[in-house]
């Protein structure tokens, strides 16, 4: 288990497991109706980033009291007027007792409304957003994109264009990860094998359609944190010599002898399914493998990993709060219980390692962003070397956007800020003025 970070938090939760809440936790003090006081056992150099997960959210007894689990009640920019229909569209309107300002003291937000909408489809939402009310989409398909741009170049070159397209990283990994505790991949030289052996550049040219950012990858952290040196961190490059060569030394040449692998694979669309049938293969063609897989439910998916019901997992983390240590985490050791029949979580892969676990208390325990990121990133390598996962890529994000919206700004964890955002037509240069 970590360490308590807030006083008193681990004796806090487990006295709620035992259905004996206590009446207070220890570190945190309300001083008064704006105040909140919180006491920390240690420095933590991510405590402040950590609190902008929305568990961390701070709500009014009132409200809760009230509306119980349909609460919407919060201090931003807008206010549900219209969630009836969520499988359809939420429509939010104006807070006019929000507290922000921009830089000249205009009252914030500047929408009257903001309504947010589902569609079955990705080529539905297109053809909403071309012909139709939507001002943004988040998420398309490249190959959706690609058509698009190609079809209507002219909307994307014209002065003023009519369409905005944009690509950013996120902080979002995807991987699979090894059942590391018992055989075949509780063998280092096996689990590197497999590493080794994954030609990324395929996966992301070929079934992605370039719509991740590949084939060169390092750590589980992705390349989206400013600051934090991924590049420092040695990975995995497609090498079959060498992933043939690590096999023959576990014992294995050729894959001879190599037992059936089971991957565990969520439902979820069909990239998933296309994903793992191209890794089949190349690990067919590369080290004589032969991998099966099962389609579950990501419920059924979670437990089955949880418990160590198979050989390799399809995975992926996408970050809580805006630090490597999120993505670390998962691998450390002290989490991993002591029966092998106990679930295990947020560790599934079961990796322990003294000198990473050292190193990782360490980034948490830093007075300073650079400390810490010494140690994460010195973690990490000992993480890498030791292969308790398969990273494939880390994903991206295209989005469209019409040229009336202005100020709309997306970060890497897809937060969304509309406090800011208006409409306005763009001005059309005047080309004659301008080349005089």
């Amino acid at each position: 288990m970590l360490k308590d970070r807030l006083l008193g938090a681990n004796a806090y939760y487990e006295a709620s497991k035992k259905g004996k809440p206590a009446k207070d936790l220890e570190g945190l003090k309300v001083i008064d109706d704006y105040t909140l006081s919180l006491k920390l056992v240690e420095p933590a150099s991510s405590f402040l980033s950590s609190l902008c997960d929305p568990g961390a959210y701070i709500v009014a007894r009132e409200a809760l009291e009230k509306y119980g689990p349909n609460m919407k009640v919060g201090s931003g920019a807008f206010k549900v007027a219209d969630d009836s229909k969520p499988a359809e569209r939420i429509v939010l309107v104006r807070n006019n007792n929000y507290y922000g300002k921009d830089t000249l003291g205009n009252a914030l937000p500047f929408l009257d409304t903001l309504s947010i909408r589902f569609y079955s489809t990705k080529q539905i939402e297109l053809e909403q957003f071309q012909n139709g009310p939507l001002s943004f989409i988040w998420g398309l398909p490249a190959e959706s994109i690609k058509e698009m741009v190609e079809n209507q170049i002219s909307d994307f070159n014209k002065e003023p264009p009519k369409y905005i397209l944009d690509r950013s990283p996120e902080m979002s990994t995807q991987y699979y990860t090894f059942n590391a505790s018992k055989a075949p991949f509780n063998n280092l030289k096996v689990r590197q094998a497999f590493c080794y052996a994954i030609n990324r550049g395929a996966i992301v040219d070929n079934i992605l359609r370039g719509e991740a950012f590949g084939p060169g990858v390092n750590g589980i952290t992705p390349s989206s944190f400013k600051g934090y040196k991924i590049d420092s961190i040695p990975g995995y490059e497609y090498n079959p010599v060498l992933a043939k060569k690590l096999m023959a030394e576990a014992g294995f040449p050729g894959g001879k002898g190599f037992p059936m692998v089971k991957l565990k694979l969520n439902s979820g669309g069909s990239r998933n399914t296309k994903v793992v049938m191209e890794v089949q293969r190349q690990l067919q063609d590369v080290l004589g493998v032969n991998l099966d897989f099962d389609i579950v439910s990501f419920k059924q998916k979670l437990e089955d990993e949880k418990h160590g019901n198979g050989d390799l997992f399809r995975s992926a983390w996408i970050a809580d709060y805006p630090s490597p240590e999120n993505f670390l985490w998962l691998f450390y050791g002290k989490t991993v219980p002591e029966n092998p029949a106990d679930p295990s979580f947020p560790n599934t892969s079961r990796y322990k390692n003294k000198d990473f676990d050292k190193l990782f208390e360490a980034g948490r325990a830093a007075k300073t962003e650079e400390e810490a990121y010494k140690n994460f990133r010195n973690a990490e390598r000992i993480l890498m070397k030791d292969a308790p996962v398969i990273i494939l890529w880390y994903d991206e994000n295209w989005r469209l956007t019409k040229s009336n919206v202005h100020n709309l700004h997306c970060n890497p964890m897809t937060y969304y800020d509309f406090s800011q955002v208006y409409l306005k037509e763009p001005v059309v240069k005047n080309l004659k003025s301008s080349n005089r």
